[in-house]
């Protein structure tokens, strides 16, 4: 039986000020409603966020407002968003990074209703842990085939000896994501996930894109291995993202994918439902089942 929300809530030494304050205004969401959303899904969701450098997306008026993405502090920031030097940048701006729930919370409280890790841990900043391929479908590609597009990833990730999990992008499309024992570098992370986007596209013309060319774009997936450089992020596994409708991008597993009717179906409101009526975490093995990124085959 793995980790579900039956377990306690977690707690958060940090106060909110203003906790009615609407952050997605069709759906009621406020402050404090996200906070409640975070302390049922932490369990899951801490390890995608502790210990990496963050992006974040600031809306302090709601997603109505201006929005800010922000890799650096800003005026009056919580102690509890701790302040790091990059080590291949020791003199530059500050990143971001939290360490516990109190982190989350003053996410919250800064109007964070974004989360875009790197792919690493600040224990090994030069060494990924995860390959992330986002499938952006242009706007008249059906679910169902960002589903089949999915599916064949995870067929090319296995096919190479890698695990892969999948889970909504909170957006119109899907991330499958392999976990990775940190050991290869990030050039070649990237050149891995390159070469897969590139097979795809080059096998099937007519369904896959790998580069952004948006006059190219129409009935296609674009599959964005762009992800995975240095100082790149992709939002995180259960962070909302600010869009109408409070979306929330949703580990699932490859068995619930077959049954998801979009990418809207989660939201801030419905995910910690959707996970009580769960046994086990989708994702709960999603560390454990990492292995070295495979070497390069010659040419």
């Amino acid at each position: 039986m793995g980790k579900t929300l039956a377990q306690t809530l977690s707690k958060s030494s940090v106060q909110l000020t203003h906790p009615d304050r609407v952050y997605w205004p069709g759906k009621g969401v406020t402050k404090q409603h996200l906070a409640d959303y975070y302390a049922q899904v932490w369990p899951l969701m801490a390890p995608f966020v502790v210990h990496r450098p963050l992006a974040l997306m600031r809306c302090p008026d709601g997603i109505d407002g201006p929005k800010f993405f922000q890799k650096h502090a800003w005026k009056g920031i919580n102690p509890h968003i701790e302040q790091i030097a990059d080590p291949e940048d020791k003199n530059g701006e500050k990143l971001l990074r939290i360490k516990d729930f109190d982190g989350l919370i003053a996410l919250v409280q800064s109007a964070a209703l974004e989360i875009h890790p790197w792919g690493t841990t600040t224990d090994h900043w030069a060494r990924p842990d995860m390959i992330t391929m986002d499938l952006d479908p242009a706007e008249d590609v059906g679910w169902p085939e960002v589903i089949a597009a999915a599916q064949q990833l995870r067929k090319h990730f296995a096919a190479s000896g890698l695990a892969s999990f999948v889970k909504t992008s909170g957006g119109k499309g899907l991330h499958v994501v392999a976990p990775l024992t940190p050991a290869a570098s990030w050039p070649d992370v990237k050149e891995f996930a390159a070469a897969m986007a590139e097979s795809m596209s080059a096998d099937h013309p007519e369904k896959f894109l790998a580069t952004a060319a948006k006059d190219k774009r129409v009935g296609k997936i674009f599959i964005d291995y762009l992800r995975n450089g240095r100082g790149n992020t992709a939002v995180a596994a259960y962070s909302p993202r600010a869009r109408p409708g409070a979306p929330v991008s949703m580990p699932l597993s490859w068995d619930q994918l077959e049954e998801v009717g979009g990418p809207a179906d989660f939201n801030v409101n419905n995910v910690p439902a959707h996970l009580a009526a769960q046994s086990v975490d989708p994702w709960e093995r999603f560390f454990k089942a990492a292995k070295p990124l495979p070497k390069a085959k010659a040419h």
